[in-house]
């Protein structure tokens, strides 16, 4: 009877996919539910009907054993950009709304082959326990994946908060632009001295005419980032200092007297 029972799950499958694509009510455009791509809605169609061919066979095979088959289809779901950029809440509440379609027809197969009210209550206790475990190892997934990718973000921006751009073999330029706050200047310090290691850089030209103010720490940062860069045996120049930094640097004893300064990143490059 549980074989019946798969076989009637899998015979609907379409069906039930269909059905369930059709009563789709989302609004909020972040949401996977609300997207109009056609291209996006097939495969949102194929990750539900896949859900439905490992799920039928709960009722015939080992626990452990569909656990292991159905993570296939979990992570396909859980690393999939679409449904991560969907609030978790919205993911859970179509977990549910399959659950309620998934038992309906439960009952309908046990009503044609007139089951017993406690072979059909054991189904029922095994498809709410299955689902919910389902929901949690999504959640589980999906947070972990969700981490990995922040970081991926993160190192990006950190490589953006000092792009050292090579000008020829030797040469490079570090344009420094917009606020820089003690942390983005701790940034600027270990991406910067790294970079210029791997591209074997001997001269690093530090344009600065794109930041308005700096407060006490960030000038220390700049100032042992040029000390570091000469530990490293690179000639650090340093171009389009406003005022109001060099004010700063000079209040708090910070001198330039063994770098070379220029008013313009052109002027630097042409010195």
């Amino acid at each position: 009877m549980n074989e019946a029972l798969r076989d009637y799950l899998l015979g609907h499958a379409d069906e039930m996919t269909n059905s369930w694509y059709e009563t789709l009510e989302e609004h909020d455009p972040i949401s996977v539910y609300a997207n109009t791509n056609p291209t996006l809605t097939e495969q949102l169609k194929e990750q539900n009907n896949q859900f439905h061919q490992y799920f039928a066979n709960i009722f015939v095979e080992d626990e452990e054993i569909w656990f292991q088959k159905f993570d296939k289809w979990l992570q396909w779901i859980a690393s999939d950009e679409e449904h991560l950029r969907t609030p978790s809440h919205y993911v859970i509440r179509e977990f549910k709304r399959v659950r309620f379609q998934y038992l309906g027809y439960v009952k309908q197969f046990a009503k044609e082959h007139e089951v017993s009210q406690d072979q059909l209550d054991q189904w029922t206790n095994l498809v709410i326990r299955m689902f919910d475990q389902v929901v949690i190892d999504y959640v589980q997934a999906a947070n972990e994946n969700s981490k990995e990718l922040l970081k991926a973000k993160e190192a990006i921006i950190r490589e953006l908060s000092a792009p050292v751009i090579a000008l020829d073999d030797k040469k490079a330029l570090l344009p420094v632009i917009g606020e820089i706050d003690s942390e983005r200047a701790g940034v600027i310090l270990e991406q910067t001295l790294q970079q210029c290691a791997e591209k074997k850089v001997t001269d690093l030209y530090i344009d600065l005419s794109g930041v308005a103010s700096i407060d006490t720490m960030v000038a220390h940062q700049i100032s042992n980032l040029l000390q570091a860069l000469k530990l490293l045996g690179i000639t650090p120049h340093i171009s389009g200092m406003r005022p109001e930094i060099a004010n700063t640097s000079a209040k708090l004893g910070i001198t330039f007297s063994d770098v070379q300064i220029t008013s313009s990143l052109s002027n630097a490059l042409n010195f």
